[in-house]
Formats: structure tokens, C-alpha cells, sequence
């Protein structure tokens, strides 16, 4: 198996090399060359398998066994996915199911995918993700030097994930004092060696610029080692497709059932690798794309014109993990909207990169085929639907899940399991959850207090020498 460039003028790489390199050299992101393929026997042999089994079976098909052998590909994973890590659950969960649905009514279900270290659905990628870095630096001789931008979960749990680690450093953007009291402490509070915490006076798209531009730089990039683990790595997607396999039977009997899944989305990675698990076979019927005030996505996929709207016009919510208007992994499914067509995908994203738009409206109806729906929500929306889940059915979710529940309710058909993919715990979103319910929201006994801890981080202005400045000093 190899990956190529979405946009069609880089060099085929291995699985190892992708998950080191972030970017590729062309500025496009990596996509396997093929998509492998579960037909009907490997789904039935697949139905009863644990999360562990269900991970190994989907990676070793995007894993040559001369990159990652077998055996060392299943440690890894065994070693990811276990009780120890995943043990903060709701009641009557099971840390060891990893992944466990809940029924809220027929045929409506949310995927619990926030019972990592830090509460939120990128730990299920990014605990994999830590290990493979660690496995191949090892084999390899190598360090890295992993630098990233986030809106508030991916930060943290790429932090956790890495802290400690001999052969990486960690030097991870956040746009200052936009992410929520928990967000900011969990990241500020870390005193290990390796994390380098930076608060730029921004948004997360002027963080995400930032990467990209040091990304773009070849020459620095190579003499200073930069890796990356926000999802335009390819690692941090194909992890996410294990759990839509698992959700998918969980609530279905037989393979010749479709399934619906609603994700809140604001970069498109979660909601990405969905449509690579439908590509691969997964009977999915329709992925429900659910936005908050930040509705780019949402305007794409009803009009067929994508239009990012810049630092400037990007609204702070009570959603804040998805406060983005411009949404690094659109492009992969781009790539395969026009099939596979390089050249076409580098044309709408030199656009896209000088502050233009796209139109390909032309297409709407290939974008419906691959099962595309989407919708948005508000503050007034997503309070009311926080109040109508606890009043409902006893369960209190977040504040992004909030608002792809309710998205999904607006797309949900009799007769076809609608599930939601939960992307924290209420507790990261405390101040929210109070305005909605009026009480405090339970976090585990490791996490209480975090928000009066020393904090140590570094504010910038949003530019991108002043990163590559940081990390040379750092460095050198």
C-alpha cells in the first residue's frame, strides 16, 4: 500500500513515511492509492469482533507488512486500546468496549467517543498515533518535532498522547484565550520538557495557516524535523474509521442494513473518515455534516460553493472546537469527489490559499451520492437541545454533540439507525453546561481543580516567522 498527494505532484510514500511527513511536499495531503475493500463475508467475520480485532483487521489492510509487520502492528494496538487508558465512562458502560453506544430512543444512538485521558473523541486517534510515532522514531533512529494547531481538544490529547516521549517535542498553536477554562487548562498545565504551548492572538485558522506555512517550507521542515498531528495526518484519519465500523455494528443485525451518522463538524477530519469507511465498503446511507455559527461546510454542501471566510469572520461559540471556517480535510474528499484528478485539486485550493472561493455546484448531485447532508445550529439551539436530551432520555451530552443531534434529528428517516458521534464530555464545557442545565458537570477525580494549576505557555502574534523563530530557538 502507498499514498499519494491529493494534489498529484509528490512521490508515492509508505504508511511510515506518511505518518512522519504531515504535509506533502506539493502541499496537498495523503490518500492511499486505493481504497481497500470489505465485501459482505468480511463484514459478517468482522460483526463480533472487539475494538482491538476491528483495528487490526482495517489497519493491516493500509499497512504493508515490510513497513509495520503484523505482529508489532497488533502490539500497538493492544497496547492503545485497553481499559487502563479508556476507564472514564458513563454509568453501565464498559471501559473495555472502547467505543460503547447509547440508545436514546429506536433507532437513535450516540457513540461514545470521549472516554480518553482528555474527555474527548481525538484521543481514540491520537493514543494510536503517539504509539506508532514512538514505534517507528525507535526503528528508525529519528526524532521529530511535532508542530500543530488546535481549537481546543486536538491539543490536548496530542500533548497527553506525547508527553514524555524521548524522540518528540511538541510545540502546539491555540488561539489565546478562545478555547473553553478546561481546554486552556489541560494543555497550560503541562510542565513536561517536551510541550511547548503557544497561545496566538487569533483564531484556530490563523494557527492553522501558521502550520501550513511552515509546512510549505521545505527546507525548514526538513532541518528541524516537522512532523504533524493535526488530522492532515493520514494516521489520525484511518484511526477514526475503526470506530465508524464499530458503531455501525453495534446497531445493526445484518449486513444489508444502512446507517445513518450525524458529526459535528469544523475540519472535516472526523466526518472525513466516515466517507473513507464508506469507501471502503461500510453500508453507510447518509453522512449528516452538523456546523455550528461557523457554517461554511454547511453552505457547501447545499449550494456546491465553498467559501472560507477568514479570521475575521469567524464567530466564537459555545461550540468552540469547531470555530473554523476554513477545513484543512475537505480536500481529501474533494480529491475523491473529482476523481482523483490532481491537477483539478491543486487549481480550487490555490484559490482556496489566496483567500478565494470554488463553485463546483455542478456536482451537487455526485456529492449526494456519496451521502453528503448537512445542517447548522446556534447557541439558542444547542442550549435547548442539551435541555431536551437531559429532560428526554437522562443523559447530558456537550455542546458540540449537541449540535449534531440536533442536525441529525433534521435528517433522521423511520426504519434507519441514526447514529451521533459524541465528541467530549460536558465537563471540558463547564460554563456552557451550567448556563444550560444549572448544575456542574461530573469529571473525573484526576481532573478536578485542573483550572487552578500553574499554567505555562507563550503568547504570539499570528505570524509565521514568529513560530519558526520559536522553534529555532527552542532547538538550535
Amino acid at each position: 500500500m502507498k499514498y499519494l498527494s491529493t494534489r498529484g505532484h509528490s512521490p508515492a510514500l509508505s504508511f511510515s513515511q506518511v505518518l512522519l511527513g504531515g504535509l506533502a511536499p506539493d502541499g496537498g495531503l495523503y490518500l492511499p492509492e486505493k481504497y481497500p475493500q470489505f465485501d459482505a463475508a468480511d463484514l459478517t467475520a468482522m460483526r463480533d469482533m472487539n475494538y482491538r480485532d476491528l483495528a487490526f483487521t482495517i489497519l493491516s489492510r493500509l499497512i504493508a507488512e515490510n513497513d509495520i509487520p503484523a505482529d508489532d502492528l497488533r502490539a500497538i494496538i493492544n497496547k492503545t486500546y485497553t481499559a487502563d487508558v479508556y476507564g472514564f465512562t458513563r454509568k453501565g458502560q464498559s471501559a473495555e468496549d472502547i467505543t460503547p453506544t447509547v440508545k436514546l430512543a429506536d433507532d437513535l444512538y450516540l457513540l461514545s467517543l470521549s472516554n480518553g485521558p482528555t474527555l474527548a473523541f481525538k484521543d481514540m486517534a491520537m493514543q494510536l498515533l503517539g504509539n506508532l510515532f514512538e514505534y517507528v522514531l525507535d526503528k528508525t533512529g529519528e526524532t521529530t518535532n511535532i508542530l500543530g494547531a488546535t481549537s481546543g481538544d486536538t491539543g490536548s490529547a496530542a500533548e497527553y498522547a506525547m508527553r514524555g516521549k524521548k524522540a518528540v517535542r511538541v510545540f502546539m498553536l491555540s488561539p489565546y484565550e478562545k478555547m473553553s477554562r478546561f481546554q486552556t487548562a489541560q494543555m497550560f498545565s503541562l510542565q513536561d520538557e517536551n510541550i511547548y504551548n503557544i497561545a496566538v492572538k487569533g483564531v484556530f485558522d490563523d494557527c492553522q495557516d501558521m502550520v501550513k506555512a511552515v509546512s510549505n517550507d521545505a527546507a525548514f521542515k526538513a532541518k528541524y524535523k516537522i512532523g504533524a498531528v493535526n488530522s492532515i495526518n493520514w494516521g489520525r484519519i484511518v484511526a477514526q474509521v475503526i470506530y465508524y465500523f464499530k458503531g455501525y455494528f453495534a446497531v445493526t443485525q445484518h449486513n444489508e442494513q444502512k446507517v445513518d451518522f450525524a458529526v459535528p463538524s469544523g475540519n472535516f477530519g472526523n466526518v472525513c473518515a466516515g466517507h473513507i469507511a464508506r469507501m471502503m465498503g461500510l453500508p453507510i446511507e447518509k453522512l449528516v455534516v452538523a456546523t455550528n455559527e461557523n457554517d461554511v461546510l454547511d453552505e457547501f454542501f447545499k449550494t456546491g460553493v465553498y467559501r472560507p471566510r477568514g479570521s475575521a469572520n469567524t464567530y466564537h461559540t459555545s461550540s468552540p472546537s469547531m470555530d473554523i471556517s476554513k477545513a484543512s480535510n475537505f480536500e481529501r474528499f474533494i480529491y475523491d469527489l473529482l476523481d482523483q484528478n490532481g491537477d483539478k485539486v491543486r487549481e480550487l485550493w490555490t484559490s482556496v490559499d489566496h483567500g478565494g472561493a470554488f463553485d463546483i455546484q455542478h456536482l451537487l448531485k455526485k456529492v449526494r451520492d456519496f451521502g453528503f447532508v448537512s445542517g447548522s445550529s446556534n447557541h439558542q439551539a444547542r442550549m435547548q437541545t442539551i435541555r431536551a436530551t437531559n429532560a428526554q432520555y437522562g443523559v447530558v451530552i456537550d455542546t458540540h454533540t449537541a449540535d449534531g443531534l440536533k442536525v441529525a434529528l433534521e435528517h433522521k428517516e423511520k426504519g434507519i439507525p441514526m447514529v451521533v458521534l459524541e465528541t467530549a464530555l460536558p465537563a471540558k464545557f463547564e460554563d456552557a453546561l451550567v448556563e444550560a442545565l444549572g448544575d456542574v458537570p461530573p469529571r473525573p477525580e484526576s481532573l478536578k481543580g485542573i483550572e487552578a494549576l500553574p499554567q505555562k505557555f507563550t503568547v504570539m502574534e499570528a505570524d509565521a516567522k514568529n513560530i519558526k523563530d520559536f522553534i529555532q530557538q527552542a532547538l538550535d
